[in-house]
């Protein structure tokens, strides 16, 4: 079996699956957002349906000098990017649904969408003076939410709520007051 070689200007791509690769550049675009915000991540070990923890210190938060946040990450290439109207679409496991539609709670959960592009080499760009992850990621807190399919359950995602260092903050200030995300 010969080995086939890229195409001039095309780029050798590893074979890692798509999938993978997407929850890859999933936690780099948290890991981001979270070093612009003056927030800290860990990852519960094991993750028992939820990917990180995201912590946020203030000394005018109210409830404690630091206050933490679960985040459930997903993405998907079905949803296209700038989707239309107010809300997209998204299914979760119902399993997954309990877990993150859980109230009251000592400590709140959001789930955070990432939409990629289908193409890998459309993931990113990057140049002199930027590095540009290919989405957008949109986040949802899904408290008191309610299953209603019989193994998966639509959400609706509100398309105004880009997950973005200054939501990160808006959202840890809320909780930091003794609020919801």
């Amino acid at each position: 079996m010969a080995l086939t070689q890229p195409e001039p200007g095309e780029v050798l791509r590893g074979t890692l699956a798509t999938t993978a690769c997407m929850e890859t550049l999933q936690v780099a675009y948290l890991h981001a957002v979270a070093a612009a915000a003056g927030c800290s991540l860990s990852q519960p070990f094991p993750d028992n349906g939820i990917d990180w923890h995201v912590s946020h210190g203030a000394p005018e938060h109210t409830v404690d000098d630091e206050v933490t946040v679960k985040v459930q990450l997903k993405a998907t290439y079905q949803t296209p990017p700038r989707p239309p109207g107010p809300t997209f679409a998204f299914t979760l496991d119902n399993e997954h649904l309990v877990k993150l539609a859980r109230t009251p709670v000592a400590v709140h959960k959001i789930l955070v969408v990432m939409l990629v592009p289908r193409e890998r080499e459309h993931w990113l760009n990057a140049g002199h003076d930027r590095l540009d992850l290919r989405h957008c990621c949109y986040w949802t807190n899904l408290a008191g939410h309610p299953v209603t399919g019989r193994r998966r359950t639509t959400v609706r995602i509100p398309t105004t709520r880009i997950f973005d260092d200054r939501a990160l903050c808006e959202i840890m200030t809320r909780v930091g007051s003794g609020g919801t995300p």
